[in-house]
């Protein structure tokens, strides 16, 4: 059996003669935990030593620096497995598809986080932070982790597993005020408590929320979900409190401030009187209709321009094709899949955003893994699978060597974490990430 990415670690626990092979773009394992989680959330990448112990067993191995789709075709995989699992998550990020989107200045959150967590195709990135405002455009988690970010005093970072070069972008930033701008209201925001939480309690800052936003937002609390309440609840208390003396003090002396939009739907990025930058953002006044989920923004007519320097988009994230022989719904951005089993095409299975869409946190992706790989293991007792013995890795190795391809093993990673601590122990970090492929491949050799 095969998996693109990390996504389906049960398999090798729940069935004691299955082999998983686990092909994987980056020279590097953990995807999304590495590149996507923030450097001031370490607990959150504690996933890792569940995958490590996986990785050292006999029965599964990782193979970095192999693009499925390019350097090794889905149809050579099903050859060479019994089983397939496509686990390769959401790349791109959704466009705005308004004017002045492709000016200076303006970013997809992705890329940011790409930028400041080391994924190599993000390197060039080089934001540039001389200006005194931000707006990022959505209000999920991946926002709040990119304004917190913008706003962490950068000594609060020096400790953690940020890139070098990004902090030192970062000491140099003049960013004071970060907006993040919603189409809809406060009970339609993406993101936790836990991440609100901590950007009310951001050292150095302070929130800035607008109380006519929160209106009879009490009464509509009644029938909401506890979670969606509890959130609700610490916004509403946020914006129409008076703080305390000691909260009062703190926001007082704060040098920086970030403050959320609502009601707000961007309608063109403006340029800067040269054309060579963003100057603002123009956005329509937007007003709310219908009930529940089906609660959609629509335009009032207003306008306002809201000005910065840089605009971030983080409207949403959506999967690529991998390969002509794999169906895909280019609108919905998914694999065509029944729980899991891609539709037509038997013996491949997919899990995690490019089964479901891009929606959910780490753990919503793993238990979604689990349901695959239960998935696949009801249809191996089925007898739905091919019979008889696969050639597996030893196959695609083969192919591999004979495109020029060098596969990166889990103990080639080893000495790349070994080098990455060792970088960051000078400087008190927990490493200092390899952020350049051919560096990585000229230590190990290849």
């Amino acid at each position: 059996m095969t998996t693109c990415k990390a996504g389906v670690v049960p398999l090798a626990s729940q069935h004691p003669q299955a082999h998983v092979d686990i092909y994987e773009k980056q020279p590097v394992p953990f995807g999304l935990v590495r590149f996507g989680v923030a450097p001031d959330h370490p607990e959150v990448k504690n996933v890792i030593n569940t995958f490590t112990q996986t990785a050292h067993s006999g029965r599964c191995a990782f193979w970095g620096n192999v693009e499925v789709g390019r350097d090794v075709t889905v149809p050579e995989l099903r050859e060479a497995y019994h089983a397939v699992v496509l686990s390769y998550g959401a790349e791109d990020h959704r466009a705005l598809e308004i004017p002045g989107e492709e000016l200076p200045g303006v970013c997809s959150a992705r890329a940011f986080v790409g930028w400041y967590n080391g994924l190599p195709e993000n390197q060039e990135l080089k934001p540039d932070l001389s200006c005194d405002t931000a707006v990022i455009l959505g209000q999920g988690n991946v926002a709040l982790d990119v304004a917190r970010i913008l706003l962490t005093p950068p000594e609060h970072l020096e400790k953690t597993d940020i890139t070098k070069a990004a902090l030192g972008v970062l000491r140099q930033s003049r960013v004071k005020t970060v907006w993040l701008v919603g189409r809809r209201g406060p009970l339609q925001v993406a993101f936790t408590i836990k991440e609100l939480r901590e950007m009310i309690q951001l050292p150095g800052t302070r929130p800035i929320l607008d109380p006519v936003d929160f209106l009879d937002l009490q009464d509509r609390l009644k029938e909401v979900p506890r979670p969606r309440k509890r959130l609700t609840e610490l916004l509403l208390r946020t914006a129409v409190e008076k703080p305390g003396p000691e909260e009062a003090a703190r926001r007082a002396s704060a040098s920086r401030a970030w403050g959320l939009r609502f009601f707000r739907s961007p309608q063109q990025v403006l340029p800067s009187p040269d054309g060579r930058g963003a100057a603002g953002v123009r956005l329509a006044v937007t007003r709310l209709e219908g009930v529940g989920e089906t609660t959609r923004a629509v335009p009032t007519g207003a306008m306002e321009d809201l000005p910065c320097g840089l605009v971030l988009s983080s409207v949403g994230y959506k999967s690529r094709p991998i390969d002509p022989s794999v169906p895909f719904d280019s609108k919905l951005g998914v694999i065509p899949n029944v729980e899991g089993r891609v539709t037509d095409v038997p013996g491949l299975y997919c899990s995690g955003w490019v089964k479901r869409g891009p929606t959910g946190v780490i753990a919503t992706t793993m238990t979604d893994s689990f349901l695959t790989g239960q998935t696949l293991l009801q249809d191996l007792k089925a007898g739905l699978l091919p019979s008889g013995p696969r050639p597996g890795s030893s196959a695609i190795q083969a192919l591999l060597s004979s495109r020029g391809v060098q596969p990166v093993s889990f103990s080639d990673w080893e000495k790349l974490d070994a080098e990455e601590v060792a970088r960051g122990q000078g400087t008190g970090k927990p490493r200092e990430k390899l952020v350049d492929p051919q560096e990585m491949l000229r230590l190990l050799g290849h």
